[in-house]
């Protein structure tokens, strides 16, 4: 079984193109997986960098909601492959082909949007209510 599920933040914005021929949507982006140990020198958590590809309207969906430091879940598959370059040396490379995505996390500045629209339409008037209270 090949069955890949990760969650992580963009690296940089997404890519979209067309594929020549049958116009389909492909969206090519990087995502920042974070391992779960720290690093013994520095006390940072390491990540993994994976790149992923996306086609058809998630990919179109992909590039248009998301830029780099979006957080997003993914699930796919991977997929090897290899190329030769211009000066005749082989490249290997390994995609994780998205199958579904999931948004994940916020945008903290629309957040704070929201919180300051909150606060000016409600003012300080608002009563806070213990869980103590609740009926359920």
């Amino acid at each position: 079984m090949n069955k890949v599920c990760l969650s992580g933040r963009l690296t940089k914005d997404p890519e979209l193109r067309f594929a020549a021929g049958s116009g389909t949507a492909v969206t090519r982006f990087s995502l920042a997986v974070r391992r779960n140990r720290k690093d013994k020198n520095t006390g940072q958590y390491e990540s993994d960098f994976v790149n992923c590809v996306a086609f058809g309207k998630q990919a179109e969906t992909i590039a248009q909601y998301f830029q780099k430091g979006s957080q997003i879940a993914v699930t796919g598959h991977i997929q090897t492959g290899s190329y030769t370059t211009q000066d005749g040396s082989k490249r290997y490379t390994t995609d994780i082909f998205i199958e579904t995505f999931e948004f994940v996390g916020n945008n903290n500045q629309n957040n704070n949007n929201q919180n300051n629209n909150f606060n000016n339409n409600f003012g300080d008037d608002l009563i806070p209510v213990d869980d103590g209270d609740m009926p359920f």
